[in-house]
């Protein structure tokens, strides 16, 4: 991936609104479900077909959403659902095999199998597609699985393009099916062909009130967020699969006023809000633990957070009643939680 220089840039809107409920799945705890099919989507990347145990219809969604996918080896991960949207219809992730795998994509890629039993979390939305007269979308690698999920859901008469990079053609998933099905709204740029995605041109030459879309590694997306204000015409709405760089961030003491336990606790400087909870015996379940997938989403009742994920972002960023725990502390010493 070799994305232009970033110059200046759109109003940038990472992620989406938050729920204002508590998704069921994540009270009652994963789907049971069945490995149906695995297919090598690409040298790199592979698609997981997963159907319920019992064959009742699983939860619907929109494009943009993941799901927490509970492996056999215990591992909990975040995966794009980029199937078909019918009605019963299984559902359906990419997983790339990462070099430096942590025990997720390497499980997937080497030990899962067809049959197998898996569990499926809660399906959280923080990447909506947005209504625009003209979308661009913008892909680099694995995050063409949200990107095609969007294209799928789009009016036949929809106007819209797509520009997918990567390092080769051999490692992008789904480029020959989308090229086939669109071979004129297409634009695929790889490292090894000496062609680059030019995102300052892109959105430049984006008609006004265009909406774009991109998912991919952290520079294409840090070139296109420094881009966007420069280009008001359009805006940018982006997810990632990694936390931004937040700087040097000052930590303080705190204190957490769990409601409807009716506990007080401290938390020190150095602990994050989610340890702190669960040494106190409070459970709040997470996953990435970066502030990227919304599910330690916790209700705050009084005080104002001092929001540090990569999920909130515009307007929504001055939101006073929900936090994600396991990054974000409080502007104040006290703060409320609905726990």
């Amino acid at each position: 991936m070799n994305p232009s220089a970033p110059g200046s840039a759109a109003p940038v809107r990472e992620g989406g609104a938050v729920p204002e409920t508590p998704d069921p799945d994540r009270v009652h705890g994963p789907i049971p479900a069945v490995v149906r099919q695995l297919r090598l989507e690409s040298d790199t990347v592979v698609s997981v077909e997963l159907e319920r145990v019992d064959g009742a219809p699983l939860p619907a969604w929109a494009p943009g959403a993941h799901i927490d996918l509970r492996l056999p080896n215990g591992h909990v991960r975040q995966y794009s659902l980029c199937g078909p949207r019918t009605p019963g219809a299984n559902y359906r992730i990419g997983v790339l095999r990462e070099e430096a795998s942590s025990g997720g994509s390497e499980y997937v890629h080497t030990f899962l199998r067809p049959g197998q039993r898996v569990g499926i979390g809660a399906v959280r939305n923080h990447f909506e597609l947005q209504p625009a007269p003209h979308h661009v979308f913008i892909a680099g690698g694995i995050g063409i699985t949200p990107i095609y999920a969007m294209i799928d859901s789009l009016a036949a008469d929809a106007s819209w393009h797509l520009y997918y990079a990567g390092r080769s053609r051999r490692t992008m998933a789904f480029a020959d099916e989308l090229e086939a099905r669109f071979p004129d709204r297409v634009t695929v740029a790889t490292d090894d062909s000496g062609r680059f995605l030019d995102l300052d041109a892109i959105l430049a030459e984006a008609p006004p009130g265009t909406a774009v879309h991109s998912c991919g590694p952290r520079g294409l997306l840090d070139a296109l967020t420094e881009l966007a204000p420069a280009r008001p015409h359009v805006t940018v709405h982006t997810e990632r699969f990694a936390a931004t760089d937040k700087g040097d961030l000052v930590n303080t003491e705190h204190v957490l006023h769990c409601r409807r336990s009716d506990r007080k606790i401290d938390v020190p400087a150095d602990k994050p809000f989610l340890v702190a909870l669960r040494e106190a015996g409070l459970h709040v379940e997470s996953s990435c633990a970066n502030g990227l997938c919304g599910t330690c989403e916790v209700r705050v009742l009084e005080g104002t957070p001092d929001h540090r994920d990569d999920i909130l972002s515009g307007p929504a960023r001055d939101r006073t009643d929900v936090m994600y725990v396991c990054v974000s502390r409080a502007v104040d010493r006290d703060i409320v939680l609905d726990l």
